[in-house]
């Protein structure tokens, strides 16, 4: 009874509503500004003006040829402490715990399946600069931009070693980041077919 109560109901609801628009009952839309957003403001004032300082933090890139890099320089030896600081909360002691993205190899596994189960700066980053403008720009989470230039070659040269890309005392900088050859570079290649409808 009560699902006959309803349907009915339905079924009366839609044939009233076929009614209404048959016989032109809906008002109909009218091409006009809507007299409400005549009398706003230019502004509202939100925020606040940028700094120079401010602007010059966040106006940061580096392309994979190293154009971009800052002076600077550091070792994976400096590394360490800064990342135990300021990473190791999010991707854990070694890089590889988490609870956030992992960022190294898990050493000691040998089959390479395994090893590349997750895409990691060792074994899926193309170039090595980006690993420096990534964490330039993003890192820490929680205060982004924060880190000075030495810092973040420290960074970089850290992750890069615990990924046995280069040794611990190896120098990072603007010259030698670039020089870095990353163990995926050759899976990654320019996109330069014709046929699409723009060449990239």
């Amino acid at each position: 009874m009560w699902k006959f109560y309803l349907g009915s109901s339905l079924l009366a609801s839609v044939f009233c509503t076929a009614c209404l628009i048959t016989s032109g009952s809906f008002p109909r839309p009218v091409n006009q500004t809507r007299p409400d957003t005549l009398a706003w403001p230019k502004t509202f004032g939100f925020g606040k003006p940028v700094t120079t300082q401010q602007l010059t933090r966040l106006d940061t890139d580096v392309r994979p040829d190293g154009k971009g890099l800052p002076a600077g320089s550091g070792t994976a030896r400096q590394g360490k402490p800064i990342y135990a600081a300021k990473c190791a909360s999010c991707h854990g002691p070694t890089g590889v715990e988490g609870p956030n993205d992992q960022l190294v190899i898990i050493k000691g596994l040998t089959d390479p399946a395994a090893k590349a189960k997750n895409k990691v700066i060792g074994n899926y980053w193309p170039y090595a600069t980006t690993v420096f403008d990534y964490i330039k720009r993003a890192m820490p989470f929680n205060q982004p931009g924060s880190l000075s230039d030495p810092e973040v070659y420290s960074l970089t040269a850290f992750l890069l070693h615990a990924n046995g890309i280069i040794k611990e005392t190896d120098v990072m900088n603007a010259q030698t980041l670039p020089n870095i050859q990353m163990p995926n570079r050759g899976s990654f290649v320019p996109d330069d077919r014709l046929s699409t409808p723009a060449v990239r």
